[in-house]
């Protein structure tokens, strides 16, 4: 029986991410939806932001503007797709304060408590060991820090079940489009 892996398991193919961006591209060109929904995740000028799960950078340019010179960025995914989709935009609009990050399964080759706020938008439906996952969002959260996830493409009761069976974070908040969680440290 072959090993469950993260990297190989969940990846969309290369087709499927280039549908998806050009989707996304054509949604965003109609609609500002980033740009507003951005704005509802408390993010703040300074604060160290992981777009975690990132796919072409939608996200993470807005949230580049939005953390400002002194705040940073840091787009992760593990497609090699998305990575180049992001490094093209950070070349284009001239993003000094976002940096690429190409996951490898479950763990990031970032520090511990690097960010103030994780967005994982979008994604998490497709996880398929979400308490691995959400492990390792704990370990790159401050312990102050939020994460701010969605459920689309799944109930919100199977969201809340995952997060809550993790024991690793508490949903403190909550509305139609997003939950908002804290990291429970030991």
């Amino acid at each position: 029986m072959e090993t469950f892996r993260p990297e190989k398991n969940e990846k969309m193919s290369d087709n499927s991410f280039k549908f998806m961006n050009f989707t996304f591209k054509l949604m965003d060109f109609i609609y500002p939806y980033v740009k507003k929904r951005s704005k509802t995740f408390g993010i703040s000028e300074g604060m160290t932001v992981i777009d975690y799960g990132c796919g072409p950078g939608r996200y993470t340019t807005e949230f580049a503007k939005i953390v400002g010179e002194k705040g940073k960025v840091y787009a992760a995914d593990i497609h090699e797709m998305a990575i180049a989709e992001v490094k093209k935009k950070i070349v284009k609009m001239n993003l000094n304060n976002v940096e690429t990050v190409l996951v490898n399964g479950y763990n990031s080759p970032l520090p511990d408590q690097t960010a103030d706020i994780i967005c994982a938008l979008d994604m998490f439906f497709i996880i398929k060991e979400p308490t691995e996952f959400l492990k390792e969002l704990n370990r790159l959260i401050k312990d102050d820090g939020i994460l701010i996830i969605d459920d689309r493409h799944q109930k919100r009761s199977k969201t809340k079940e995952k997060i809550l069976k993790s024991g690793l974070w508490t949903i403190y908040k909550e509305n139609k489009d997003h939950l908002c969680c804290r990291p429970v440290k030991s």
